[in-house]
């Protein structure tokens, strides 16, 4: 993996001269990789963790599984690709089991989320049917804990 790409991921808040530091790179090199990285689509963008249970006006997320029907010629990637191009759709992935999409939803209240999935997403044709699970609490997002203890983690218990 690219020692860059590598740093981003484990120490995502490093400027780039700590990163350069951190690899024994000069600034430029890392910034050179960055818009390497970039161009190849690999880095697509940068995103905070934030813990929105702290803010009053927060969102509603949901978690929807979507079975569809697959097409000659082009599987599940052409109606995969507009499930995604939706605004209210935060992540896609095709999945194996039960079910052939799990899609990520966010909305400012469960009345839009379910307007969202009544009016647009099962309308979509090749929908076969949904499930939609909305979110209660996050306790992780992106491997940062969002409440509890910031220092060292309490050893889980392990047991013969």
């Amino acid at each position: 993996m690219n020692p860059v790409l590598k740093l981003l991921l484990e120490g995502g808040n490093l400027n780039t001269a700590q990163m350069a530091q951190v690899l024994n790179l000069s600034e430029a090199d890392v910034n050179r990789q960055l818009d390497d990285l970039k161009k190849q689509r690999v880095l697509l963008g940068w995103s905070p963790v934030l813990n929105l249970s702290h803010e009053e006006a927060g969102t509603v997320r949901a978690v929807i599984e979507v079975r569809i029907t697959p097409e000659r010629g082009g599987g599940f990637n052409r109606l995969a690709e507009r499930i995604s191009r939706f605004d209210e759709v935060e992540s896609c992935y095709l999945m194996s089991g039960g079910y052939d999409l799990l899609v990520f939803v966010e909305g400012a209240s469960l009345q839009r989320v379910a307007a969202f999935v009544s009016e647009k997403l099962s309308t979509v044709e090749g929908v076969l049917s949904t499930a939609t699970h909305f979110m209660l609490r996050s306790y992780k997002e992106q491997r940062f804990l969002l409440e509890g203890k910031t220092g060292d983690a309490e050893r889980l218990k392990v047991t013969p």
